[in-house]
């Protein structure tokens, strides 16, 4: 880890049953099923009816995930059977959940998605009346309730109601348009929308900022979420900008909490680079708290070393967006975020926001006046490779001393201009080695010669 420039603070939670990083994630119909939404309802709906001393009233989102109609149906009535006040923005964005819990002060919001992944997952995020992840001495008693560790009081008197709330999404998408500081008129835009949920907002929002807005994938179906389209499959917006000489084009995932970039040449910019180009500006205008940006291990060598030519500092976290995000609430950074296209403004939002990403990047070009690959001027983002590789025991691997040393000395042999990483699955027996050096030959190399070390290793 020498090869690292910046402070790292590695901060992980407990490992739940059920939550993980990302909230309450499985296959729809199988390790997440109604009766789990059902029962998160109906505890959240009595736990803050007795933390706020009145009726609890929260907000629920969704994607455009065909299973995402059954578990909101099923957390409404849930909720609603210990007597909440539900209010259903039906589809829409992670982070606009986030920002209408806060605005009309909601005492939490759920969001029912499953983010990049295929359409046969699904998930339930749990958000707190301050629009971040809930607490996990929260989450822990929601799944003590799943398993039926504790019981509940159920009463006729006390039934909530359901009501939709299509003006928190308007409330939102103004918000967003409120943002940027100048017209985005005469700019011709295009937006892959991941047949998710930003389907219904983006174009929307910078069809209000003055854009020529050339929009793809905004015809879900409750199956083709996600399927060769969104930040996760790039091509269709490289084509896209490409093929109209568009100024820049963006790529959301499927609940719009992240943001890929594509430049005028269709060269993809991703968070790495985001974060380069965000913190320079915000440096620029004095806007950079501490003069720090939060990163994770993954983000890459030559992000870490432009910044550094930059004068700008670098926090580094574990994998996650919960670790990003506590970060910046610890210390009031202005912005973090993923190699992924997860971008936390912390002016802004509380979350990553895709399409606020989009908004501050396109106002971002409308100022400097030039082509948007003139803004990552600058930064070299070195080859970089992952592997995983299956072991009898992660955790035997990982805290080996020999392994350690060999980290340490293939590291210190890179001196700067690479360097190793390992990291072990949070699910599955393996070991992920992740090798950044001058040539994707060396990144084979070193990745190689890593993998044998560890497989003549009994253990």
């Amino acid at each position: 880890m020498q090869t690292i420039r910046g402070r790292i603070r590695i901060k992980r939670g407990k490992t739940m049953k059920y939550f993980g990083t990302d909230g309450f994630r499985g296959r729809a119909n199988d390790n997440l099923r109604v009766e789990h939404a059902l029962k998160i309802g109906q505890f959240l709906g009595w736990y803050y009816g007795q933390r706020v001393g009145k009726t609890a009233r929260c907000v629920i989102g969704k994607d455009t995930r065909r299973s995402s109609y059954m578990f909101e149906y099923g957390l409404s009535a849930g909720l609603t059977s210990t007597g909440a006040e539900v209010n259903l923005l039906h589809v829409t964005t992670t982070p606009s959940v986030s920002y209408i819990v806060r605005a009309d002060k909601f005492d939490f919001g759920i969001m029912i998605t499953a983010s990049h992944n295929p359409y046969h997952d699904n998930g339930i995020k749990v958000i707190n009346s301050s629009g971040y992840k809930m607490e996990e001495e929260v989450l822990e008693k929601i799944e003590e309730y799943i398993d039926g560790k504790v019981e509940i009081p159920f009463s006729f008197d006390n039934v909530g109601r359901c009501t939709d709330y299509f003006q928190g999404r308007n409330k939102y998408i103004s918000y967003l348009s409120s943002i940027p500081l100048h017209s985005l008129r005469g700019y011709k835009i295009g937006l892959d929308c991941a047949n998710g949920a930003a389907f219904n907002i983006a174009k929307t929002v910078f069809d209000m900022l003055g854009a020529d807005t050339y929009v793809i994938n905004n015809t879900p179906n409750g199956t083709n979420i996600n399927v060769n389209c969104g930040s996760t499959h790039i091509e269709a917006l490289q084509n896209l900008v490409k093929g109209n000489d568009l100024d820049v084009g963006f790529a959301f995932d499927g609940d719009a909490d992240r943001c890929f970039c594509v430049d005028e040449r269709g060269e993809v910019v991703d968070g790495d680079a985001i974060m380069y180009i965000g913190a320079n500006y915000l440096k620029e205008r004095g806007n950079l708290v501490d003069n720090t940006v939060v990163v994770t291990v993954m983000s890459n060598l030559g992000l870490l070393n432009a910044l550094k030519d930059q004068g700008i500092k670098t926090v580094i976290t574990d994998v996650g967006d919960k670790y990003i995000s506590q970060e910046i609430q610890d210390h009031g950074y202005s912005i973090g975020g993923e190699q992924s296209g997860h971008v936390i403004f912390d002016k802004y939002a509380t979350t990553g926001d895709g399409i606020l990403t989009a908004i501050i990047m396109a106002d971002i070009l409308v100022e400097r006046k030039c082509v948007f690959s003139n803004l990552s001027r600058g930064l070299t983002i070195l080859p970089q490779k992952l592997k995983n590789i299956s072991v009898p025991d992660k955790n035997a691997v990982m805290n080996a001393p020999e392994v350690k040393k060999f980290s340490e000395e293939l590291n210190q042999r890179l001196d700067g201009s690479g360097r190793l990483l390992l990291r072990k699955s949070g699910t599955e027996p393996v070991v992920r080695i992740m090798v950044e050096a001058k040539t994707l030959a060396d990144c084979d190399k070193y990745i190689e010669e890593t993998e044998q070390f560890i497989n003549n290793i009994v253990f």
